[in-house]
């Protein structure tokens, strides 16, 4: 057999030709498989990108253990507004003293807490836990006006430590966990960086974005000149740096016109740390609502590391888990998002949405019809996982808006809708390339709607349920060139490894890794 890489306009292509002349079908990706030795084998394209090692996503980055933090208080219900008792509880704990980086947790004993304003976190080590997600446990029953029930959020602050230096390599692959720049000397291991992508009006026509309109007017795609990721250093040998986690984006000079990409060492502070949220559940009243209306909202984290979210049932909320800017190293787990009342207008709810980086969505469920299960947000680079999922109705997993990067979709199931890796183009305010160097591997759905962004990697690998190249939506019936399509293998029969997540983890970490996080090898 001879196996032939090569590029040609705007896609990749592998192309495998068999002295007999057949096709040959194996239930292995070309892109990454177990080699002789079990260990797993990347493929690269001709400039250097792969799919990435993901398994850098979750709590304190993949492969460990949540925490059962002591409980400190404990508050039984009143029949009237808890909110401000419970609120009282967590300021008390917020105020004591750190202890291997926690303070302790609230308890809430089983009944239902009635809630009329938001719960706030916004100090590390703080826990707020129920008595169990299923009857008779907790359930934080919101009541009043519409309000999001929990609040978890620092205040992150990045201030620039010297001057940047630019990045001298040509291309920067994506999956890459190596640059090089013009000056490391005042860089060293365990510095964080700001990394510097510029957008240019050279990459916005590129990709096709330069002419989005609706309703005679121009929407606007990244809406920003740069794009930004945060790392750490790894190592640093002259003026080679090699990072902590992998970027999964794309940095190529040729669009730049004249900038260059850079880092700058950070001074970061403001995040909050080993905060958690488990073992309840959350419900609002049912009811449909409109655009502009105001929301029941679940959960939202920002500027929050090394914390998570555990065992949380959340009913009719409209927008349910939102882990979102500031956020790094979040495990949700085991999390459940109901909606037995659609809403209405074009605005879906988000069952569960990520604008952070490594962010884990593990074994989580949801059910409901004209909902996003899970989307991605703008601007932000991965990895950000989500595993082993089930959602049931008539709704999608998603990415959504304005060129988010390093997404993976594994073994997810979705019977009765989508799972879309896509450009939404004039969708929303101009949304453009949603997702590129994003993974859909071994899911079941009943459709895929699979777009390659130019000069980007899209896969489905293994996927089961009828797979489309859609075009791009708009809404002034010009007729668009047709997208190009994801990169698609072995449609209908699942690869191996069974999960490309966990086999990542096992391989970077050990079997323990996988017993860490409530797997077996």
């Amino acid at each position: 057999m001879k196996n032939r890489w090569f590029y040609s306009g705007r896609a990749f292509f592998f192309c495998i030709t068999l002295l007999s002349g057949a096709d040959c079908f194996q239930a292995q990706s070309r892109w990454v498989f177990p080699g002789p030795d079990g260990k797993l084998v990347y493929a690269h394209s001709p400039k250097g990108d792969r799919i990435a090692d993901f398994s850098f996503a979750g709590y304190r980055g993949g492969g460990v253990a949540l925490p059962v933090v002591p409980t400190k208080r404990t508050l039984s219900p009143s029949g009237g507004d808890d909110t401000a008792a419970i609120q009282q509880a967590v300021d008390t704990l917020s105020s004591l003293p750190l202890v291997d980086g926690f303070r302790g947790a609230v308890e809430l004993e089983p009944g239902m807490f009635h809630c009329p304003q938001t719960i706030s976190i916004s100090a590390s080590g703080v826990v707020l836990r129920g008595a169990g997600d299923e009857k008779p446990g907790t359930t934080i029953v919101m009541t009043g006006a519409p309000h999001l029930a929990i609040r978890i959020a620092g205040h992150l602050q990045q201030k620039h430590v010297g001057t940047p230096t630019d990045i001298t390599d040509p291309y920067v692959p994506s999956g890459t966990l190596t640059i090089h720049v013009a000056d490391a000397s005042n860089l060293h291991a365990g510095d964080a960086l700001l990394i510097v992508k510029p957008v240019t009006q050279a990459w916005l026509h590129f990709m096709g974005m330069d002419d989005l309109h609706r309703d005679g007017k121009e929407e606007h795609w990244v809406g920003k000149d740069h794009l930004d990721v945060q790392r750490h250093i790894a190592s640093v040998s002259g003026n080679t740096i090699v990072l902590d986690v992998p970027l999964v984006d794309s940095y190529d000079e040729k669009f730049f016109t004249g900038a260059r990409a850079s880092v700058t060492k950070l001074e970061v502070r403001g995040q909050i740390s080993a905060v958690g949220v488990e073992n309840l559940r959350i419900v609002a009243p049912k009811r449909s609502i409109a655009l502009g209306d105001r929301e029941f909202d679940g959960l939202t984290m920002q500027d929050a590391v090394d914390s998570w979210v555990r065992s949380v049932a959340l009913e009719e909320t409209t927008n349910s888990v939102n882990i979102d800017s500031g956020t790094e190293r979040i495990t949700v787990l085991r999390c459940d998002a109901v909606q037995h009342v659609p809403v209405t207008s074009y605005a879906k709810p988000f069952d569960f949405s990520s604008n952070g980086s490594q962010i884990l969505f593990d074994r989580c469920t949801g059910s409901g019809d004209n909902t996003f299960y899970f989307a991605t947000q703008a601007r932000q680079q991965g990895p950000v996982v989500v595993l082993h999922c089930k959602f049931v109705g008539d709704g999608h997993i998603q990415p959504h808006q304005r060129w988010s990067t390093g997404l993976l979709i594994d073994n997810c199931d979705v019977p009765g809708g989508g799972i879309d890796l896509m450009n939404r183009g004039e969708m929303g305010t101009g949304h453009g390339w949603a997702i590129g160097w994003a993974v859909a591997w071994n899911n079941s759905a009943e459709s895929f709607e699979m777009n390659q962004p130019p000069e980007v990697g899209n896969w489905s690998i293994g996927n089961r349920g009828r797979e489309s190249n859609p075009s791009m939506p708009v809404f002034d019936g010009s007729i668009r060139a047709p997208l190009l399509s994801a990169i698609i293998e072995s449609p209908g029969k699942p690869v191996k490894p069974q999960s490309l997540y966990l086999e990542q983890l096992a391989e970077r970490l050990g079997p323990s890794a996988l017993k860490n996080i409530g797997y077996h090898e």
